[in-house]
């Protein structure tokens, strides 16, 4: 090799060494105690240090904000803020992480135990809806999974439609008269006709990455995938348009599993606290609203081997009341919500 390219070799190496220029090391602070913050509150944007003849523009999810910039239609959830240093001809760039959450704690609800019926004691319940009078349920388990029309007074499936072995079923729901039903990690979900039960299509998921809970407005599907999201896919396409981050006024809620849309609302179950609870959520800011104590229930049903949580929530809009049952439990509980005192 020539002595020149070997020169020129040996210069670039060490600039890739160096690694050119170094960003000078300094910090945003955001006046926001924690980096955590309600809608309504003002950020007090600034840096830990002083950069002579210098610029600074801030970006709250890389649009412009002010330094005081107050919060007020922005979406709960962990956002990220970017500080943009200019001096000169070298512009040096800063990120931190910027949580906001729900502004009120939320209010606490029981129930009253209306009716029981018996449930199918090896349904791994993962989705449950209403259609009329007609339960529809999603089943899980590898070799187990299902699709099924029941009868909810006596427990007997009208139809029962095995899953393959290779799928893991999870939630459902049902719109424009097709039954539309998830996988847990197949990162597909499947159409149904509602009447025949026959597949029409699958769909993949291409976002999330999971498929757990979901329930529909009338217009769009609300799906959950073990984290703190919740997707809306659209209804005729089952493409994920967007998410809103589930938050409480302290921190995220991850593992939404089942969902119910009531009245304007998405109910949750969720494995993130110590207790069997359906939590109450906004569907437009993420705000977990309410918290259903259903402690009790599990008590009620057969203690076996294979009993697992609370799991399953529909509603039924001519009664006004709510039915829940859970994984491999004997039984389907009627029940009203309460304001819990």
């Amino acid at each position: 090799m020539p002595m020149k390219s070997i020169v020129y070799l040996s210069f670039v190496l060490i600039l890739m060494k160096c690694g050119g220029p170094k960003s000078p090391n300094f910090k945003i602070l955001t006046g926001a105690k924690n980096n955590k913050a309600v809608s309504g509150d003002t950020l007090q944007l600034k840096l830990n240090k002083t950069f002579e003849a210098a610029t600074v523009k801030y970006f709250l999810n890389n649009q412009q904000i002010a330094e005081d910039h107050v919060l007020t239609n922005e979406p709960l959830g962990v956002h990220t803020v970017k500080a943009v240093v200019s001096q000169g001809d070298t512009t040096f760039e800063k990120t931190t992480t910027l949580t906001l959450l729900a502004s009120a704690p939320p209010k606490l609800f029981t129930y009253e135990l209306i009716a029981t019926y018996p449930h199918d004691i090896t349904a791994y319940t993962q989705g449950l809806e209403f259609d009329g009078e007609v339960l529809y349920e999603s089943t899980g388990l590898n070799g187990k999974s299902s699709l099924r029309r029941v009868d909810y007074k006596s427990g007997n499936p009208i139809e029962n439609k095995p899953l393959d072995d290779s799928y893991f079923g999870e939630g459902l729901t049902i719109l424009n008269d097709k039954v539309i039903q998830l996988t847990w990690k197949s990162l597909k979900g499947f159409v149904y006709d509602k009447e025949s039960l026959e597949m029409q299509k699958s769909f993949p998921f291409t976002a999330s990455k999971e498929g757990w809970g979901l329930c529909n407005d009338g217009t769009s599907l609300y799906k959950s995938d073990g984290t703190h999201r919740i997707w809306t896919l659209d209804s005729q396409t089952y493409e994920e348009k967007g998410n809103i981050q589930v938050m409480t006024h302290k921190t995220s809620l991850k593992n939404l599993n089942e969902l119910e849309w009531v009245d304007g609302k998405i109910y949750a179950n969720t494995y993130q606290f110590q207790k069997d609870v359906v939590v109450v959520i906004d569907p437009k800011s993420g705000a977990v609203e309410g918290v259903i104590d259903f402690s009790g229930l599990k008590e009620k049903v057969k203690q076996h081997p294979q009993l697992n949580v609370f799991n399953g929530i529909a509603y039924h809009s001519a009664r006004k009341t709510f039915f829940v049952t859970g994984k491999n439990w004997d039984t389907l509980f009627e029940v009203k919500i309460l304001p819990k005192e």
